[in-house]
């Protein structure tokens, strides 16, 4: 066998052997067995509370009108009514897969190597629907969780909406 047939093959070996439920795309969408706690092994964020705002009709491509939690998460809302996207990640929402890049699930950081993460609008049901919930937030690619409770939520086509978020100091 050449040497490049065995590097070959060693690399798909070691690709197969290191792939896991948990680094499938999409990540550990939940716990299957709720008597047991998910393991959480990212970083969560119980610092002060901040206030994240998009008044009705403000410009989503205008970073104030983005909140820039990571490099990686930027959540807005566009004015065509629909729900939240990751604008860095995205040109607008889908309604199974926005925000790309986040997981969500009702409850408080308390609770969270208990809970079922999901995308958002698994998550939440009808975004016009979310306001008062308490949330979890978690930032897959940055292995970040963070409570979320939404404060407002325009209905129609204005696209604002606020919320209160954890931080990490």
């Amino acid at each position: 066998m050449s040497l490049r047939v065995f590097f070959l093959c060693f690399l798909a070996f070691a690709a197969l052997s290191s792939c896991s439920e948990d680094s499938l795309p999409g990540g550990d969408m939940g716990n299957e067995n709720p008597s047991e706690p998910n393991m959480i092994t990212g970083d969560i964020w119980e610092g002060s509370t901040i206030t994240f705002s998009k008044a009705d009709g403000a410009d989503p491509n205008d970073e104030a009108n983005q909140d820039r939690i990571t490099n990686t998460v930027w959540l807005t809302r566009g004015n065509n009514g629909g729900q939240i996207f990751n604008i860095r990640q995205e040109n607008g929402y889908n309604k199974q897969d926005s925000p790309v890049g986040t997981e969500w699930a009702q409850g408080t950081l308390d609770e969270v190597s208990t809970l079922n993460f999901q995308p958002f609008r698994t998550a939440v049901g009808s975004p016009k629907d979310v306001v008062g919930k308490d949330l979890v937030l978690h930032l897959i690619d940055d292995d970040i969780y963070l409570s979320v409770k939404f404060t407002e939520w325009s209905q129609g086509k204005d696209g604002g909406f606020a919320y209160e978020r954890s931080t990490d100091q």
